[in-house]
């Protein structure tokens, strides 16, 4: 196996040993129960898609910064850094980690309520519009781990990110406001709205040309924002937590 493969086995029994894999399952029964009591078809197909990708983008963000501050808490990183691994290894293996237990905590609701409400979903949609969506929010869970010098600090500041961020998304998304033409495609610089778009996708099966865009919009986040600041900052930010 290679040290990336041995990397991401350790991250996901890590992620098993902080219970942050525990809290995700809860999570996920948590949107089952909120979401099964709505009888309404028309509301449950609107419904699903925003609390999916609200399980997918925010709660990987908090997800990786539990991680990151767990680590803090017990020095790992000093440890880290006189071992045989790159900095992109220990990147990356946060990163797939955290896709592969966030992917499998979501497609436990989708699966529930394809099995319960009969939802139809296409499946060869949803694995890699997920993936993608969690993964790219992956790495902005190193941005605020970054800056934040708490784990409590980061939750506000995400609370802060939710409210600028997802809230525009979540009024155009059930129409309220941003209602013109012209916002279904200017919002999808938003991550989330990006993510969302795919989402739907995977209910609907209808690519269009949003759904593209979408894509490549999550895809260079993720690439840009690996290579022009979350590889850079994780030198600084590891040697600063060893106390080197």
């Amino acid at each position: 196996m290679s040290k990336l493969g041995i990397l991401i086995k350790g991250e996901l029994t890590r992620l098993t040993k902080y219970h942050v894999t525990t809290v995700s399952v809860l999570v996920a029964l948590v949107w089952f129960l909120l979401l099964y009591f709505i009888d309404d078809q028309n509301l449950l197909s609107q419904m699903l898609p925003f609390v999916i990708m609200i399980d997918a983008t925010m709660m990987s963000v908090i997800f990786i910064g539990s991680v990151m501050f767990f680590e803090k808490t017990e020095s790992t990183f000093s440890t880290m850094l006189v071992t045989p691994v790159t900095n992109e290894e220990l990147i990356l293996s946060k990163a797939i980690a955290n896709t592969v237990h966030s992917l499998f905590s979501s497609m436990l609701v989708i699966v529930a309520f394809f099995i319960v409400k009969d939802v139809t979903v296409y499946w060869y949609y949803i694995i890699p519009g997920l993936a993608l969506s969690i993964f790219m929010h992956s790495l902005l869970g190193f941005v605020f781990s970054f800056h934040s010098k708490d784990f409590t600090t980061l939750l506000v500041n995400v609370m802060i990110y939710s409210f600028l961020i997802v809230i525009p998304v979540a009024l155009h998304f059930f129409n309220l406001i941003l209602k013109a033409d012209i916002w279904n495609n200017l919002l999808l610089i938003i991550p989330t709205q990006s993510a969302i778009e795919l989402i739907q996708l995977s209910f609907t099966g209808e690519f269009t040309l949003r759904s593209g865009l979408a894509i490549v919009i999550l895809i260079l986040y993720a690439v840009l924002g690996y290579y022009l600041y979350v590889k850079p900052k994780f030198k600084e930010y590891a040697v600063k937590q060893s106390g080197v």
